[in-house]
């Protein structure tokens, strides 16, 4: 036989002679690979599948209901990344909804938020109080001041 090359690592090798139409090579990555995307392409395909994959998934649940709780519980810095991400999602889920938003840009991730409070608000439209962040751009090149007259 001749070898082939792997669909997802692309190293040759030789497939095997109980497989001769094999795609994929037995490196443990690649067979993961092909698992997952086997699974993916069952679940988007077959809909008895995904209620096999459901029903077994709720069965898992129902036997373990304190998984969740003792995960979070004893896993503290992947608790707070989930927060973080959470809180991130929500701000963009919240950009998404606002009225007249057709807009929206993530430069870098920050944190700093802006109020504005005062008779300015009262142009806001359909908002009372709005989640904000401020974009600053600098110039490409720097402006040059004209001399003030004396």
């Amino acid at each position: 036989m001749l070898p082939r090359s792997c669909r997802y690592c692309q190293q040759s090798f030789q497939p095997s002679k109980f497989r001769p139409d094999q795609r994929v090579c037995s490196q443990p990555n690649c067979q993961r690979w092909r698992r997952a995307d086997y699974h993916r392409h069952k679940l988007a395909s077959d809909p008895d599948y995904l209620q096999v994959v459901r029903d077994s998934r709720q069965k898992w649940r129902q036997a373990h209901p304190d998984y969740q709780k003792n995960y979070w519980r004893t896993h503290p810095a992947q608790a707070e990344r989930n927060r973080r991400r959470q809180r991130q999602c929500d701000r963009k889920r919240h950009l998404q909804n606002l009225v007249k938003n057709n807009l929206a840009l993530d430069l870098k991730q920050t944190d700093a938020e802006i109020y504005l409070f005062g008779p300015a608000a009262d142009d806001l439209v359909k908002n009372n109080l709005a989640q904000s962040k401020l974009l600053i751009f600098q110039p490409a090149a720097p402006i040059l001041k004209s001399p003030a007259a004396s």
